[in-house]
């Protein structure tokens, strides 16, 4: 288990299916987070639980835990994991709404970052963010991570056009950064 002063992050558990199901099927939640927007059946979101967050050849998921109150208000996860070329992309959502905007995300990569770089030795973390998400490409920059490229508006939300930026950080840059 990995922690900080706030925050501890544990393996997902098939119990989570029904709190990871309820944020899946959230449109506040996914609107920032997920290019789809469909509504999953628990299914299907059993299946994504056991074939894709548990499976950990491919990703490592974690759910964010509160210190304090025991409580799970979000998940993170290195998918896309490729050892040989020691890449991964990161993914986070902090699916209870009163933990929004009080600095838990952040806390909650900085914790996945050390582990990415200093427990696996990962060379490359990137991911995917939408450009009219504005706090967290701040937080993204904030932790380090550089704008490699964008997708010019490949997202549609609320009748506009968004582009999907893509950024990454190097294990040196992030070491430099602590």
């Amino acid at each position: 288990m990995f922690s900080s002063q706030r925050l501890q992050l544990r393996k997902v558990h098939s119990s989570d299916l029904e709190q990871y199901h309820r944020w899946r099927n959230d449109l506040d939640l996914m609107t920032s987070t997920n290019p789809a927007l469909d509504l999953y059946s628990i299914d299907e979101t059993r299946h994504f639980v056991e074939n894709v967050l548990m499976d950990s050849n491919s990703s490592k998921s974690y759910m964010i835990e509160d210190k304090y109150s025991q409580k799970t208000i979000g998940i993170t996860s290195l998918i896309n994991l490729d050892l040989k070329n020691r890449n991964a992309e990161c993914i986070i959502d902090i699916g209870e709404k009163d933990y929004w905007g009080k600095g838990y995300g952040t806390e909650a990569l900085n914790i996945l970052l050390d582990y990415a770089f200093l427990e696996l030795n990962l060379h490359r973390v990137s991911l995917r963010v939408y450009s009219f998400n504005k706090a967290a490409v701040h937080v993204y920059h904030k932790l380090g991570f550089k704008e490699e490229g964008k997708s010019r508006q490949s997202l549609y939300r609320k009748g506009r056009w968004h582009d999907v930026i893509y950024m990454g950080i190097l294990k040196d840059e992030y070491i430099e950064l602590e």
